[in-house]
Formats: C-alpha cells, sequence, structure tokens
C-alpha cells in the first residue's frame, strides 16, 4: 500500500488550519500544521513533505520570505493562501516558485483538488526513452528532470521547466498563452493568462544570465511565444 503524502500546513488562523486539515485527511493526505515561519523552515529542513499549503501573513514573518528560503534547498510544491486578491501579489508568488496560489475565502475541497492536481503532475510517468533532446544550443535529460544551456545546467522551477521542455520539443513553434496554460498547468482553473508572462519573464532572465544575454524566446505580438532553436 503507497503511504500517504505528508502535507504541511502553515496557517495562523486555526479555523482555517482545522478546515484543511480535516479536508486533507478525509483525502487521504497525512497533515501538520504550524503557524510560525521559523517553526515551518524547520520542520521542512528536517522532514520529508510531498507539499506545503503557505499562508502569505504569519505572525513572525511572511509567506513569499519563506518559500524563498525554502528554494535554496528544496523545490517541493507551494501554494499560497492569502487574504489579498491584487495581482502583484500572485505574481510575486509565482516568481519565487509558487505552484499555485488561492485567495480567501476560498471552499477547502478546492484547495484539496488543487493539491491533488499538483502531485499527480509531480508523479506522472516519465518515457521510456532516455536520450536527451536536443534543439539548438539546448539539451533537454526529461528523465533526470534538468536541461543545458550551451552547456550550462540551468536552475528552474518546476514551471519554468515545464515551459522551456515544451518549447525545446516543438522548435520554432508559436504557443499561444491559452496552449500554454492547457498544456502546462493542465486544469487551470482561475489562473490568469499574466502566469504565463511572469514565467516567461524569469526563464528569459535565467537563459540570458547563463549565456551572455542571448534570448531565444521569441515573442509574437498577438499570438504568443516560440523557441528560436538556431
Amino acid at each position: 500500500m503507497t503511504a500517504a503524502k505528508r502535507i504541511l500546513i502553515v496557517e495562523d488562523e486555526p479555523a482555517i488550519a482545522d478546515t484543511l486539515i480535516y479536508v486533507l485527511n478525509s483525502s487521504g493526505y497525512r497533515t501538520e500544521h504550524v503557524n510560525l515561519v521559523q517553526t515551518a523552515l524547520v520542520r521542512l529542513q528536517s522532514t520529508e513533505f510531498s507539499l506545503v499549503i503557505l499562508d502569505v501573513g504569519l505572525p513572525d514573518g511572511n509567506g513569499f520570505d519563506l518559500c524563498r528560503q525554502l528554494r535554496r534547498f528544496s523545490d517541493i510544491p507551494v501554494i499560497f493562501l492569502t487574504a489579498h486578491g491584487d495581482e502583484i501579489d500572485r505574481i510575486v508568488g509565482l516568481e519565487i516558485g509558487a505552484d499555485d496560489y488561492v485567495t480567501k475565502p476560498f471552499s477547502p475541497r478546492e484547495v484539496a483538488t488543487r493539491v491533488g492536481v499538483i502531485l499527480r503532475r509531480l508523479n506522472a510517468p516519465i518515457g521510456t526513452d532516455q536520450s536527451p533532446t536536443l534543439a539548438g544550443q539546448f539539451e533537454l535529460d526529461s528523465q533526470a528532470g534538468r536541461i543545458r544551456y550551451y552547456g550550462q545546467l540551468l536552475d528552474l522551477t518546476r514551471y519554468e521547466f515545464l515551459l522551456l521542455k515544451l518549447f525545446i520539443e516543438h522548435p520554432e513553434r508559436i504557443f499561444s498563452r491559452e496552449q500554454l496554460l492547457e498544456r502546462i498547468w493542465q486544469d487551470p482553473g482561475d489562473v490568469f493568462d499574466r502566469t504565463v508572462d511572469t514565467h516567461i519573464k524569469t526563464l528569459r532572465a535565467k537563459l540570458r544570465l547563463a549565456a551572455a544575454d542571448q534570448d531565444p524566446i521569441r515573442t509574437h505580438r498577438g499570438l504568443g511565444y516560440s523557441l528560436q532553436s538556431r
């Protein structure tokens, strides 16, 4: 029997935490709840979790800072909870490596559904072809989840990797924002178009850093994005 996935809930409002614990436990997950940034950081460094549900506003700091620290040693999926609906908060969360974003008030069962979508995507079976895919100066190793550009190993978030992987597998093909949302996020729900733009922006910055300001991602106004393979 497969062990239940362990979820860390970092939330300082007891009523919200209790509801999430009940729904997630009912869905077959194991949960642990903490209410402070420092406590969460200690637990994440010492215990293996499958996913973190992270409130932005916490008594001893904020979830954005915790996520930045977390990304220094782990690529565990993160879902942000926040009382703010501003687009800028969503963009900040995505830029620092969040996988999803839920605004309070929310349906706890919706959060459980989003947890399931992320974990299923993360654990999707990998194809049997182990040979690297080459496109121009890119080398894609799907089995290992690595991409090199001009020989440099790129440090990518999950969605940056999936976006670049799709471009490498289909060089020169133009993908609209809607197509990218559908292919990469699969069940985008209320994910907004700026999500794609934000990830393209951070991906471009990493490519420029790896190869002397070169930008192989083309913007096609009104159409979408493509990867220049030469």
